[in-house]
């Protein structure tokens, strides 16, 4: 028998088992749509962290207060700014002056850039929303942020009611496109846009001085952050002994007492990374629970299959058919299932990543939407076919090995 007649049969089975073939179908189509829609968010995240740590490259240092380095999964990669000794004295540590004047004194550092950040309302043509906030030294920000200006400029040192915003910020946060020169309300104050950078964020720069103004919780003088540039990268461990001994030093602390963190790009990298992987793993694990169910429901179906078919089964092996070619209905029935549910489950897996964001109501951990990828879809494919074909071969290998008589008798 040729394949395209065994082919031709196993369609024959999916079309007249209607109902029961479209129930083991949706089976499938629940698995794959979530395993698609866990991949896209996965990607999202992935992109997104890569978009939060690009303006930082390997001769970035961040330093920060508190020894603690328990970074947020999904935000900016701030610190505990608690320790041991703090919590004893009720002191808070802090980034002043006096660190930044330490920092600059170092041979090996080209550039110190002291940042705040904070939420703040903005308002745009009626609408408004909640931003990140990031105040910069406009005099040597454009010099360490590896971003790129899409249009318009960096901040100039100059610059006061000035700010620059992420790409999506300009393009589709709000209902039309924020462009150069545009006006926008911060707390109650104007500000004209100068900058559009080449990235997927809603973030937003301005002066540091004028941050402290938007941001009443900030004293000025006190830092969030600092951020290092590094002349030499060659030398970099060498310079970082010497940052932590000349701080450790002015900030009258031991190792045991260090009130202080400094951590590079890449750590911050490395440590999302290896985060974003678990999550994704704990996810991908529930989804195949609901592949599994399917598989379960093909199987099911297979074997029903096979009962109902016992009489045509014998009735193709006394004309001729053999063992296997009866095994390759059964088996390109399984696939054709699993086949179908698989397509169905891509489209609604793409879907849904596509309103997932809407839904999360653009939640951080999506700052950079879903993305669905043509390997997830691959693997989506692959993976239900094979699930399809497994489950069908149990009983597709029993339906082959009946004896012609046996079958012909069955009721």
């Amino acid at each position: 028998m040729r394949l395209i007649k065994c082919l031709k049969h196993a369609f024959g089975m999916v079309v007249h088992s209607k109902i029961r073939s479209w129930l083991t179908i949706l089976g499938i189509v629940i698995g794959v749509a979530s395993v698609i829609a866990i991949m896209s968010i996965g990607a999202g995240m992935q992109q997104s962290m890569t978009d939060q740590l690009g303006g930082l490259g390997g001769d970035i240092l961040t330093l920060t207060a508190g020894s603690s380095s328990s970074t947020s999964m999904f935000g900016g990669g701030r610190f505990s700014s608690r320790t041991s000794s703090d919590v004893a004295t009720d002191e808070e540590p802090l980034l002043e002056r006096t660190d930044v004047q330490v920092l600059r004194a170092i041979p090996n550092i080209e550039a110190v850039d002291t940042q705040i950040s904070g939420n703040v309302d903005v308002n745009y043509l009626g609408k408004s929303g909640s931003i990140r906030l990031t105040g910069v030294d406009q005099k040597v920000w454009a010099r360490i942020t590896l971003s790129k200006i899409k249009e318009g400029r960096m901040l100039d040192s100059a610059d006061q009611n000035v700010v620059v915003i992420g790409g999506r910020l300009a393009e589709s946060y709000f209902d039309k496109p924020i462009g150069i020169n545009q006006m926008i309300t911060i707390e109650e104050n104007v500000f004209r846009v100068v900058g559009v950078l080449d990235d997927s964020s809603t973030n937003l720069y301005m002066p540091i001085q004028m941050a402290y103004q938007m941001l009443d919780d900030k004293e000025n003088g006190v830092y969030d952050s600092i951020i290092i540039k590094i002349k030499d990268e060659e030398i970099l461990n060498e310079t970082l002994v010497k940052i932590e001994a000349k701080l450790m030093l002015v900030r009258h602390v031991t190792e045991k007492t260090k009130d202080f963190s400094i951590s590079s790009s890449a750590d911050l990298q490395q440590t999302r990374s290896e985060m974003l992987a678990s999550m994704n793993a704990f996810l991908l694990a529930i989804a195949a629970v609901s592949l599994i169910v399917g598989a379960v429901g093909v199987a099911n179906t297979m074997f029903t299959s096979v009962l109902e078919k016992t009489k045509q089964i014998g009735i193709m092996k006394a004309i001729g058919a053999r063992n296997k070619d009866i095994m390759l209905i059964f088996l390109f029935n399984a696939a054709l299932i699993g086949l179908v549910g698989g397509i169905i489950g891509i489209i609604f897996g793409v879907i849904l990543s596509g309103v997932l964001p809407a839904l999360m109501g653009e939640t951080m951990i999506l700052r950079s939407g879903t993305f669905v990828s043509i390997d997830s879809i691959i693997i989506a494919l692959s993976v239900s076919v094979g699930i399809g074909i497994l489950a069908g071969f149990v009983p597709a290998y029993q339906g082959s090995k009946l004896k012609p008589v046996d079958a012909l008798r069955y009721e």
